[in-house]
């Protein structure tokens, strides 16, 4: 298992099956993730993207399918959030 170790990494890219990471932090990174082995100790994700693939994505499909997990919802439009320029305020 590969181990990185008191490292900072910024937007790298990482396979994260077989990875050990010990007090690391990774920023804006992307994350790859299959359903393998892996270790995080002490370790901060900041602004990181997850890819799902091959059994892990298919776990997360099932998850979602059975009802123990919401499926990704999308953010509101911003016009929505934008009040229409003909209503008076209270």
């Amino acid at each position: 298992m590969e181990t990185y170790r008191n490292q900072n990494f910024q937007g790298k890219s990482f396979i994260l099956d077989e990875v050990t990471f010990l007090e690391c932090k990774l920023s804006d990174c992307d994350l790859y993730y299959s359903g393998g082995d892996f270790e995080w100790v002490n370790s901060n994700f900041e602004n990181c993207r997850f890819h799902w693939r091959g059994p892990a994505k298919n776990m997360l499909a099932l998850l979602q399918v059975i009802g123990a997990l919401k499926p990704p919802q999308m953010p509101p439009q911003s016009s929505a959030l934008i009040p229409n320029e003909t209503q008076k305020p209270n």
